[in-house]
């Protein structure tokens, strides 16, 4: 077990560190809106009920359904505001780093935002290559975000984790703070609950 803290620790710190690195290479594209409200929708959805079924096209140009996953994987759903703010810009990159974690868990990673296919394509791009899939919930504008209960007032989602089991239900929500990145030991430790 103490190996697998101090693992743990050590992924986190390269984490932060790499995530910072990856918004450094293009910092001047990022818009900083200021300090926002920390939450500002009403969640739908509890831990123990079935997850609101939806269709999203990914940025891969394929759709992709959350009942795709059922009865085969964990699905762990990361709503972010919007491209090219601070936060998502090392949010999203940092998941690269521990894919053998979501591996190890039998889950995988389904990245939302209510940003547009165009939009989502320059700022990924940007980025660097994700190995999980992107979806756009743009039209009709933040749809499946309101079908969770996290569709701000101003239109973008939360920054918003969510785990789903294997048969759909909600097994972990986190509306974090949209000004700070979600703790990533929070959501492994979740993901191991699921075993």
């Amino acid at each position: 077990m103490k190996i697998k803290a101090v693992l743990l620790i050590f992924i986190i710190c390269f984490f932060a560190g790499n995530a910072c690195a990856a918004s450094a290479a293009f910092e001047n594209n990022i818009y900083n809106p200021g300090e926002l409200k920390p939450t500002d929708s009403v969640l739908k959805v509890g831990v123990g009920n079935e997850a609101p079924a939806f269709t999203l096209p990914a940025l891969s140009g394929k759709t992709v359904s959350l009942s795709d996953f059922r009865g085969r994987k964990n699905v762990v759903i990361s709503f972010v505001p919007a491209a090219w703010t601070p936060v998502c810009s090392d949010q999203w990159p940092g998941y690269n780093i521990i894919q053998d974690i979501f591996e190890s868990n039998d889950a995988v990673l389904l990245g939302i935002t209510v940003d547009n296919i165009p939009t989502l394509f320059s700022w990924t791009n940007q980025m660097g290559k994700l190995w999980f899939d992107v979806l756009s919930d743009f039209w009709p504008h933040g749809s499946v975000a309101a079908s969770f209960g996290v569709l701000r007032s101003d239109g973008m989602a939360e920054r918003a984790m969510l785990i789903v089991d294997k048969k759909g239900l909600i097994r972990y929500i986190d509306v974090h703070n949209i000004n700070q990145r979600p703790p990533l030991e929070d959501l492994v430790r979740e993901l191991e609950k699921l075993k």
